[in-house]
């Protein structure tokens, strides 16, 4: 800012320059106070300047409330905008018009598959969008040493990007268990951001006592993984904010709200982590966790704070979350705190939606770099084949709604050469298909409660490494599926019966497409009606997002990574055959050339 920009916003606030913008007639919600009060918002180029008084200029434009509520606008603490599916200027069209003007983005996912290409390809195609995006250097790509991803990032790569404006620290330690062992790569990675000042992002499922005590020592400055209150406060008790998510799998704003209290809400967020394009559509975004927690008792103005000022702060940043004078004009106008719906919003004092209907004019980026990232090699459906030592095995228990997985144990069928195969139970295969650098590995598992029969589902989304990650009943689909996303460049595929039902191209990394959303979101939509009606899916599960997080080797408790079976509370490979304790056997869940 120049110092005649700042002349300028102090003159508007005193009387003696007319405003730029005047929003009148509202009702200003107070983040501070958590109260409301009748105002005209005075605003001076992209700030707030003050609220005006009798005798003040005539604004050069006027906008009239007609007595609606006035808030600044939301932020989402931490989002990973590839998991929408969409471009970030198609994610902006989404949520804007929602009340959101500000998303702390962990670009994690493109990471790993593309290392720093990715993640410059997404400032770069978030530079000029209405929506203010902000950045975190992932910190963990590859996010275990247990499989394959597209890059890795170590200190020197972290600290050729932390020092940007809109990065603003680290991303979500999820290597938790590093943490707390102060292993020395780590280590490196956290005085990197040390000697910036910068944020650090948490992911800590379940931890607790003396363990999550050295995971906050290491600096941590906030958490999105909680599932209980309890959590909740022992992570507050430390310093740390707390995030109630809600995303397309994970619903935790009403889990979490039990513990929030008049005490420690300065301390709580709203995230959405990870949201499909129809969630967007259909049910919002951050208003929608402020919707969850009022219509569940949470006073307005305090979901409000949470969704705004609280977010700012734990960020250090220290220009937005209220309506006040010297903060961006990033407002929402909104009807009733009881039940949120933005009806206008401003970025910057620029009327960037209204009436549901995105105003902006965003500027297109071509994904140079990015696009495709396929090296499969040598993949045929006789790599598919799971030979057992035992018909005792494990299973991966999924449980719809949550990307924590059960370790189950199941006796199944094998062929005449050991070979496993589909009998009555609710057991598929599941496989995770290595892309990007040719290894030709195939990591064999089996999935318990997904409900498929006769046919295969595939995605090249598959948390966090993105490798190919395909779940069916027999080989053939199974391989048609995968080949269909290595034509493609990536996205979704189902196939049945030898032919593939249906597919969407995902030519971003495999991971986003430019694409309208809702174009995406209706065709997700389809090929998720197949896997239900014609394959069986449970329709309480989602087919694709259930399948993403079956290769999280970071959220227990078994999973399934390109190098074979995974269990993430003892943190190695595991064998498929339940009761071997021999671990070279767990090369029966890898197949390599």
């Amino acid at each position: 800012m120049d110092k005649q920009t700042l002349k300028h916003r102090i003159d508007v606030a005193a009387g003696r320059a007319p405003a730029d913008l005047r929003i009148a007639n509202c009702r200003v919600i107070d983040v501070y106070n958590r109260t409301a009060f009748p105002a005209d918002v005075l605003i001076a180029g992209a700030y707030i300047a003050g609220f005006g008084a009798p005798g003040f200029p005539a604004a050069r434009q006027t906008f009239d409330a007609k007595g609606a509520y006035l808030a600044p606008g939301l932020i989402d603490a931490h989002v990973h905008i590839e998991s929408s599916h969409l471009s970030p200027a198609e994610f902006s069209r989404l949520v804007v018009p929602c009340g959101t003007t500000t998303v702390i983005a962990d670009p994690h996912e493109i990471c790993n598959v593309c290392g720093l290409d990715g993640f410059d390809y997404m400032l770069s195609a978030s530079e000029g969008i209405a929506l203010q995006v902000f950045l975190q250097v992932p910190s963990c790509v590859p996010c275990a040493p247990f499989e394959h991803a597209g890059a890795v990032l170590d200190a020197p790569e972290i600290a050729r990007r932390i020092g940007s404006d809109r990065v603003l620290g680290l991303g979500e330690l999820m290597n938790f268990v590093g943490v707390c062992a102060g292993d020395d790569g780590i280590l490196d990675k956290l005085m990197v951001v040390e000697g910036c000042g910068k944020v650090v992002d948490g992911h800590s499922p379940g931890l607790s006592g003396t363990l999550l005590d050295a995971y906050a020592a290491s600096g941590v400055r906030n958490d999105h993984e909680c599932a209980t209150p309890r959590e909740l406060v022992e992570r507050v008790r430390r310093g740390m904010y707390v995030m109630l998510r809600q995303g397309t799998v994970c619903h935790d704003v009403l889990n979490l709200l039990p513990g929030v209290n008049a005490d420690n809400d300065r301390f709580c967020l709203f995230c959405t982590d990870d949201r499909q394009p129809a969630s967007l559509i259909r049910d919002g975004h951050i208003d929608n966790n402020i919707r969850l927690a009022v219509g569940a008792g949470l006073d307005p103005f305090t979901a409000l704070r949470m969704a705004t000022v609280n977010v700012a702060e734990c960020y250090g940043l220290r220009d937005r979350g209220a309506v006040a004078p010297g903060k961006r004009a990033d407002l929402m106008l909104f009807e009733d705190p009881n039940a949120l719906y933005a009806r206008e919003v401003w970025i910057g004092g620029r009327h960037v939606a209204s009436k549901g209907r995105y105003l902006a004019d965003d500027p297109h980026v071509e994904p140079v770099g990015v696009r495709g990232r396929m090296n499969v090699r040598d993949f045929s459906e006789k790599r598919l084949a799971l030979p057992l030592a035992s018909d005792r095995v494990r299973t991966i228990r999924l449980a719809p709604a949550s990307v924590v997985t059960g370790d189950g144990r199941a006796t199944v069928r094998r062929d005449a050469g050991g070979n496993w195969v589909r009998d009555d139970q609710d057991i598929v295969k599941i496989a995770v298909v290595e892309r990007h650098r040719g290894t030709g590995n195939v990591g064999l598992g089996l999935l318990e409660g997904y409900g498929l029969r006769n046919g295969a589902v595939a995605i090249s989304i598959a948390h966090d490494s993105h490798n190919i990650i395909v779940a069916g009943d027999n080989d053939r689909d199974m391989a048609l599926a995968v080949k269909r996303l290595v034509e493609i460049g990536g996205g979704l595929a189902v196939a049945q019966d030898g032919a593939v039902l249906g597919s969407l191209v995902h030519e971003i990394a495999g991971l986003m497409t430019d694409r309208p959303g809702d174009y995406v979101a209706s065709r997700i939509d389809k090929l998720c009606k197949l896997a239900w009606d014609r394959l069986g899916v449970h329709r309480e599960i989602d087919p694709f997002m259930a399948l993403c997080f079956m290769a999280l080797p970071v959220i227990p408790m078994l999973k399934i990574t390109d190098t074979g079976l995974f269990d993430v509370n003892a943190f190695k490979n595991v064998p498929v055959e339940a009761g071997t304790t021999d671990l070279s056997r767990c090369d029966k869940s890898v197949v390599r050339f």
